[in-house]
């Protein structure tokens, strides 16, 4: 841990707050194959250079970010933390919050798909980010999903699902070629290529969906179900366009009862959200959903694999989570 103690002025509109000078940022140095690390390098001499009282933790392990902001949160005092690294680093950080409330939280965008930054459209660039966060113009306060399986919770920012998306998710973690391409600066090509293999292999099975209302809809040959906070998981496909994470409601999309042909049709569309034109996707808004599967599935949450399961749920967080906004 890294501590400058010069403080700067305080914004008048966080008076009520933890002031915005006062930083912690978790960094994961091993996010997209390195450039965590790197980016860190280019932030630092800035915070140095703008005399901005921070501290700073390197996550060394999986889940390490959640521990480390689960210990800093347990004051129940104001903080902000700032977040360099991808979305599963994003996911660890929610894990470890202990009142959402409390807490004001800023990106610096490192990973290989970078879906929450994409849905928010927050800067890419780590000082035009950077700079955003050390002279905030606008805040968000959004929701946040949770996740329950097998008598587990996890929170989620982006998206919760499983099946296809989930088994891609999975492999994704161990594939040595998402190391390669992220070297490339082509880590989005990894979730393009998994997908590709993961179609011809999966089968489709029957999924019960739920939703809060106690409708039940069942799909026969479903490819996978996932409930969706923001538009955007996967690298960049627009799964569920309007998906809104202020508006208090989840967006689920379900694929089901198409040919492997017709998917691969389908996935390209996708990224413009396009998809949604084409007959066996279907799109729900609700406040809770639970997914009920005849084969034990690949789960996710904002990307990170969870062992597989026959069924799941997800819901909305009673409390929001403020986020230091796109200029």
């Amino acid at each position: 841990m890294t501590t400058f103690a010069d403080k700067t002025s305080q914004p008048a509109s966080l008076a009520a707050a933890a002031s915005l000078d006062e930083y912690t940022f978790i960094v994961n140095p091993n996010s997209r194959s390195g450039l965590g690390r790197r980016m860190w390098y280019r932030v630092e001499p800035v915070l140095t250079e703008r005399k901005v009282r921070y501290q700073v933790y390197f996550t060394k392990y999986r889940q390490h970010a959640a521990k480390i902001v689960r210990k800093l949160t347990a004051d129940q005092k104001h903080h902000t933390i700032i977040v360099l690294g991808g979305d599963g680093t994003i996911n660890e950080v929610l894990g470890g919050i202990r009142s959402l409330s409390l807490v004001t939280l800023g990106y610096i965008p490192t990973g290989s798909s970078n879906d929450f930054a994409r849905s928010l459209e927050l800067p890419t660039d780590p000082l035009l980010a950077l700079d955003n966060l050390l002279s905030p113009s606008r805040y968000l306060s959004i929701d946040i999903g949770i996740l329950n399986y097998d008598g587990k919770t996890r929170r989620f920012a982006v998206s919760s699902g499983m099946g296809f998306d989930a088994g891609i998710c999975h492999e994704a973690m161990v594939s040595p070629m998402k190391t390669f391409l992220n070297l490339l600066h082509l880590g989005k090509l990894t979730y393009v290529g998994i997908a590709l293999r993961q179609l011809l292999t999966l089968t489709p099975g029957e999924i019960t969906v739920t939703l809060e209302d106690s409708r039940k809809l069942h799909f026969k040959k479903a490819y996978f179900a996932t409930a969706m906070n923001l538009p955007y998981e996967g690298g960049g496909f627009r799964f569920c366009p309007n998906a809104d994470c202020q508006d208090g409601l989840l967006d689920v999309i379900v694929i089901s009862g198409l040919s492997r042909l017709k998917i691969l049709t389908l996935l390209p569309t996708a990224y413009k959200g396009w998809h949604t034109r084409f007959r066996g996707v279907y799109i729900y808004s609700c406040k809770t959903v639970t997914f009920a599967s005849s084969l034990s599935l690949p789960l996710h949450t904002d990307g990170e694999p969870i062992l597989r399961q026959r069924q799941a749920s997800m819901s909305l967080e009673s409390e929001k989570l403020r986020i230091i906004a796109a200029p």
